[in-house]
């Protein structure tokens, strides 16, 4: 038995399911979960020694690769002046203060240690501020794990085959109102039947836990409208997109002006750490400046807040995206001229630098036809491509992710995976 088979049958008996997070169990795609002993730049080395091209990137965390230099200095200088205080830092000062100049919509900010926390603390801030209860989103798109959210989400609930959960009431979800992602009729008549009851709209601006769906052309501005109209705020969930579309995220590339965003992923340098900020007069309804409660332990920990620090530093200073989205191109591409030579029915969607690949007919714009692609196939994908050196998401329904490591040679090796897997069928 390999290494990986050994370490998951362990984590078996103590883990539920053998992992801390459901899509690592490998349940889309079959077999054994690698476990992971290093990361550097661009590439994992598993348990036993096998060296990757990394498409996961710690679920688009790493801008910067695994252990980038100055990330990793910055961690280790910090842990070693205290790891959590439970009490203030300049660094969080510094760190919100960089938030705040990089995001266009972002007038103060409230740093936390998860996107799920995030998310929760948005919707929960937006009621306080509207005096509503009803929250529309969007089929497919994941906004963490709190009970009102989770409702018909994608990525590891939708690689389970569960729409919802057990364990979330129907007094949870009953104020949700679930809508087809960029169906702009089926959300307009949502605003027009409960208007007076949605407090938010909280949305994906790409959608990337159905796999990437990028938004239909004016559907998000629709959805500006639409909040305008009825009084009700608009979350944009940038946990994804945050400083991975650009250094304004999707809010700056797609010219759209949320009333709070949620951040993660790329601002924690890989650490644990995430925000939400926006309108100050809406922000300052939170405790102790205001009456709508939020709290947390670790919430701006100095060794996540240090991380965060560096890897925002090191998009001023080295400018990552025009090379990041040529390698995305140049992946997206070479991937798709592979299967079109095999006669492969394919659809590789991508927004920037966020890309996922379907093996669909048709196009891929919503939660049902994502759903529709054949997951089957990805998974022979999959298991092909890792077995000539590099590791996709395991599951259908997440994007893939390249960092600022993954160079010519990398991207090569992708597209040479991909031939070798599809020379199979």
């Amino acid at each position: 038995m390999s290494r990986s088979g050994e370490l998951f049958d362990r984590a078996r008996r103590v883990v539920p399911g053998g992992v801390n997070s459901p899509v690592r169990a490998f349940r889309s795609v079959g077999g054994t979960p690698r476990f992971v002993a290093e990361g550097r730049g661009a590439y994992l080395v598993d348990a036993d020694g096998t060296r990757v091209v990394d498409l996961v990137q710690s679920w688009g965390a790493l801008l910067f690769g695994h252990a980038r230099e100055e990330i990793v200095a910055a961690a280790v200088a910090a842990a070693r002046r205290g790891t959590s205080f439970g009490a203030p830092t300049e660094a969080e000062v510094e760190l919100a203060e960089r938030v705040v100049e990089m995001v266009p919509s972002v007038e103060r900010v409230r740093l936390v240690s998860s996107g799920t926390e995030a998310t929760m603390s948005a919707i929960r801030l937006a009621r306080g501020f509207t005096g509503r209860s009803g929250v529309v989103k969007f089929a497919g798109c994941y906004h963490g794990h709190s009970d009102a959210l989770l409702a018909t989400a994608g990525s590891g609930v939708a690689t389970l085959g569960l729409p919802d959960s057990p364990g979330v009431t129907e007094g949870a979800a009953r104020d949700t109102f679930v809508v087809r992602y960029n169906d702009r009729e089926a959300v307009r008549s949502v605003f027009e039947a409960r208007g007076e009851l949605i407090a938010c709209a909280i949305v994906e601006p790409v959608a990337a836990n159905m796999g990437v769906v990028p938004p239909a052309p004016g559907f998000l501005e629709e959805l500006r409208e639409l909040c305008d109209r009825h009084g009700s705020l608009l979350v944009l969930d940038e946990v994804v997109t945050g400083f991975r579309l650009g250094p304004g995220g999707a809010q700056e590339r797609f010219g759209l002006r949320p009333d709070l965003t949620c951040l993660g992923k790329v601002l924690g340098g890989g650490f644990p750490l995430a925000a939400f900020g926006g309108r100050a007069d809406v922000m300052d309804l939170l405790a102790p400046e205001g009456p709508v409660y939020q709290a947390g332990t670790l919430s701006g920990n100095p060794v996540a807040v240090a991380a965060g620090l560096a890897a925002l530093d090191l998009i001023g200073r080295e400018d990552p995206y025009p090379a990041l989205e040529r390698a995305a191109v140049s992946v997206a591409d070479g991937v798709a001229d592979v299967l079109e030579a095999r006669g492969v029915p394919h659809v590789m969607n991508r927004e920037g630098t966020l890309l996922s690949l379907f093996f669909s007919e048709g196009p891929v714009t919503d939660y049902a036809s994502a759903r529709a692609a054949d997951h089957a196939r990805y998974a022979e994908l999959f298991h092909g491509m890792l077995a000539s050196g590099v590791y996709l998401p395991p599951s259908g329904y997440e994007g893939w992710f390249l960092s600022a490591a993954h160079g010519d040679a990398e991207v090569d090796l992708v597209v040479g995976a991909a031939a070798a897997a599809a020379s199979r069928w």
